[in-house]
């Protein structure tokens, strides 16, 4: 076989993993989160001031923020099921050490600590889950680009064939849900009034970027014989032409229905396209193409997977839209967020519920035609992470509220409590994706950049493969190169954050 036909078999006719090792390896970036926050308090709480050092910063964060996932989808994976164990019994020793030194220094009683903690209020208008949420996806979808190409990197991790939940195929439905989730729908004023499709031709303006990758990834790919996996896409058709046709036809959607009832637009368009699945021969077109041998003839034939599952990402996205609808809201206080994560910890048990029934009686969970369980399934665990979050921010707050001073980038900042005269329960802000940081982090600095990180790590993972044979890679080695790639990635970002350049241009 050829060296682009062995890359190929290598990353196709896979499996999938389970639902529960893929939940326990949504856990781990939250976890690396709260360590690295946990070690800012510590130095504080040591020192008496924040880590100012930029470049100690970005090692720090590199080390912790992102080194931990690189190994746990490596070499650590057949211990995937202790590492949310290892990281949290690390994060409560340090925890420990912050409030057994605090508590000499006050003797506040815990129970007077916790009520003071409750009583606390944020700032409304940043709401850091969402900014970690969309950053740490597209971390991990960068990792897992390149690392698919290692025989390090388990193959039940990567994307599964037809049917299955492989790591990656969560990646590519998280990537939707993210930018959905500060779409310009979301983030509009709902005191302002626009004409009903300033946002659809505003949307169609923008996504001619996404266009143009689309087009230069496909030119590229061919010109150079780069391996590739036909099933996924089809032929001619990549991830970026996914996203800007999902945009725009949401752009469309949301123009003529409601906003606010876009989970009924996300259900009639998933529950329909399954239906039409299941009772005409479109699940057969899809997987065997119009003559049943898998036939590539015509642009129809050739691109049937990514035409075809744009109804599916389509139903992700505007399920995304009303989830960012209902964090507009502004809980200003860590009470209401409580409430807020206990209410989306329901959500997502009854969305696992019914995640059992579709698999049960309609079909079982397929990234290739991103049928109902798929879409239930992204869903489901895309609020499962983003719980996480919050989770994470409201202990770091509470950690932040023990050393007085004490600042973490990208997590929620404690406010003066609102004048009870004015009714902050009816009014709504804007979500900001970027905090008010101190100091410049590895998160804003990618969240600064995104798609341009996104490209980068595209190129740069065509770069490595075209230059090194990664198939028959020792692990050293490959540990190495994944560890240079991600640095160099995100060292880019560092600099650009550092300067306030943000190339955006459209």
């Amino acid at each position: 076989m050829s060296q682009k036909h062995l890359k190929e078999a290598f990353i196709s006719n896979l499996n999938g993993t389970s639902l529960l090792e893929i939940s326990l390896g949504l856990s781990l970036p939250p976890l690396c989160l709260l360590c690295r926050g946990l070690l800012l308090i510590l130095y504080h709480l040591r020192y008496g001031k924040p880590l100012s050092s930029r470049k100690y910063g970005l090692l720090l964060d590199f080390l912790v923020l992102v080194s931990p996932l690189l190994f746990s989808c490596t070499v650590l994976s057949p211990i995937m099921f202790f590492m949310p164990t290892i990281i949290a019994a690390f994060c409560a020793g340090i925890f420990s050490k912050i409030y057994s030194r605090r508590k000499h220094e006050t003797r506040v009683p815990f129970r007077q600590i916790v009520k003071d903690f409750q009583k606390a209020y944020l700032d409304p208008e940043h709401i850091p889950a969402i900014t970690v949420f969309r950053v740490y996806v597209n971390v991990l979808t960068s990792i897992g680009i390149l690392a698919v190409d290692f025989p390090q990197y388990p193959r039940r991790y990567a994307k599964a064939e037809t049917y299955g939940t492989g790591v990656m195929d969560l990646g590519v439905g998280a990537f939707i849900f993210g930018n959905a989730l500060v779409c310009p729908e979301v983030r509009q004023k709902s005191c302002v009034t626009q004409p009903k499709f300033s946002n659809l031709a505003r949307q169609f303006f923008s996504i001619w970027p996404l266009i143009f990758l689309g087009f230069g990834r496909l030119l590229s790919v061919k010109s150079i014989e780069y391996h590739e996996h036909t099933s996924e896409y089809g032929v001619h058709w990549n991830f970026f032409f996914t996203l800007a046709f999902v945009r725009l036809a949401a752009s469309l959607l949301l123009a003529i229905f409601p906003k606010n009832k876009s989970w009924i637009v996300a259900i009639n368009l998933a529950v329909l396209y399954q239906l039409t699945l299941n009772a005409t021969s479109l699940k057969m077109f899809i997987l065997h193409g119009s003559d049943g041998r898998d036939t590539r003839v015509g642009f129809l034939n050739a691109n049937r997977e990514g035409l075809l599952s744009l109804f599916g990402y389509l139903a992700i996205y505007m399920a995304s839209v009303q989830v960012g609808l209902w964090l507009l809201k502004c809980r200003n206080s860590v009470k209401g967020w409580i409430e807020a994560a206990r209410f989306l910890l329901l959500t997502v048990l009854l969305l696992f519920v019914f995640l059992h029934v579709s698999q049960a009686y309609a079909d079982p969970v397929s990234r290739r035609m991103a049928n109902l369980s798929y879409c239930v399934w992204v869903v489901a665990h895309c609020l499962t992470f983003f719980i996480c979050f919050v989770v994470t921010d409201l202990a770091l707050v509470f950690t932040k509220l023990l050393v007085k001073g004490s600042s973490v980038p990208c997590c929620w900042n404690v406010v003066k409590p609102p004048d009870t005269g004015t009714k902050r329960e009816t009014e709504t802000v804007p979500i900001r994706t970027e905090g008010k940081l101190s100091h410049i982090c590895l998160i804003s600095a990618i969240n600064k950049n995104q798609l341009l990180f996104f490209l980068l790590a595209n190129v740069m993972t065509g770069t490595v493969n075209i230059l090194i044979d990664t198939i028959h890679s020792k692990t050293a080695f490959a540990l190495c190169i994944l560890h240079l790639y991600m640095f160099f990635n995100c060292l880019i970002m560092y600099i650009l954050h550092a300067k306030n350049i943000a190339l955006k241009f459209w």
